[in-house]
């Protein structure tokens, strides 16, 4: 297997692009082609011990940056870092991309200039894996901000195709995520979506309140981006808010402090179930190829646990999976 990462990628780009590309080639066994500028990649690469890695690198004169208007720099950038390694992906050169860059760059770059959309696939989809729980997925999270039912209707039927492929899970439970889990709650579009849902032959259990999601009710929630990437952001703010505050209020006194070292090893087994690095990044479904987008500030462990999810979906032929039924919805 060939999997590309995108090594100008993170806000830190390239070290923990390049220090994750690393240690996934070391763990999986798999090839790793690192794309991006080629003198600082291999600077970087002299400071690992890559004897018997499976590493290449494969030059990129331009990079995407964070601040770049995604509709514009994908037109303009064509030698940038996502435009060389996707195109690895759509020649057959590579099985997957990773990359920790500008979402809506690789969005723009991954729809419009490289692998387009798979047959019938309205709009991609973002699939975040919620590190809680049984770890059900949130899918959009952030690529369509506006949508219509049909869009949430294939998100559902992307995200049925991922969680059962990759994870294993048999007919996965979906919800559809609204203000009450009433049929007459929601918007004019949860409205809307309910009966395509209901009629879809997918495992759907009804609208579902966020509270349901987190306490692992479905097994993917499905919903428009605007929506999961607020609920996304409010999750991770929450999270680091309250790992500061108990950690805070443990050093407040002597007695508290004694019982927080005793009670350490607990916290770091909660703290690692929460941290969104054990999941690395999120499957951006609908294209046809598998990308896998990182969060910007990820570091190399969040990068090889990544490189890691693309693995496993290009192992499962999820691409293949979503376009069989694709050619049965048309049916």
């Amino acid at each position: 297997m060939r999997i590309v990462v995108d090594a100008m990628g993170s806000d830190q780009h390239p070290g923990p692009d390049v220090a994750g590309a690393v240690q996934a080639a070391r763990e999986f066994g798999e090839e790793i082609i690192l794309v991006g500028d080629e003198k600082r990649i291999k600077t970087e690469l002299a400071q690992h011990d890559t004897a018997g890695l499976a590493l290449a690198v494969v030059h990129a004169a331009e990079v995407i940056t964070m601040t770049d208007k995604p509709s514009v720099a994908s037109r303009t950038k064509k030698n940038s870092s996502m435009h060389v390694g996707l195109n690895l992906v759509k020649d057959g050169a590579a099985d997957a991309f990773v990359s920790a860059g500008n979402t809506g760059g690789i969005l723009a770059v991954a729809m419009l200039h490289t692998l387009r959309r798979i047959r019938g696939i309205k709009r991609p989809a973002l699939g975040v894996i919620f590190p809680i729980g049984s770890k059900p997925m949130l899918t959009d999270h952030g690529a369509n901000a506006d949508c219509r039912p049909e869009f949430l209707y294939q998100f559902a039927l992307m995200g049925h195709v991922y969680v059962e492929r990759v994870r294993g899970i048999d007919r996965p439970r979906i919800g559809l995520i609204s203000n009450g889990e009433e049929e007459g709650k929601g918007n004019q579009l949860i409205r809307e979506t309910i009966p395509l849902l209901a009629a879809s032959g997918l495992n759907y259990v009804g609208n579902i309140e966020p509270k349901e999601f987190v306490q692992g009710q479905v097994d993917v929630g499905v919903t428009d981006g605007f929506t999961g990437n607020i609920i996304l952001k409010t999750a991770e703010a929450v999270a680091s808010y309250m790992s500061k505050t108990i950690s805070t209020e443990i050093r407040a006194g002597v007695l508290t402090s004694v019982g927080g070292l005793l009670a350490r090893p607990a916290f770091d087994r909660v703290r690692k179930q929460l941290d969104p690095d054990e999941v690395g990044g999120a499957p951006l479904l609908g294209v046809n190829g598998v990308v896998i987008v990182g969060h910007g500030r990820s570091n190399a462990y969040a990068i090889k646990q990544a490189v890691g999810q693309a693995r496993k979906a290009v192992a499962q032929q999820v691409v293949d999976a979503i376009k069989e039924q694709m050619e049965k919805q048309h049916e």
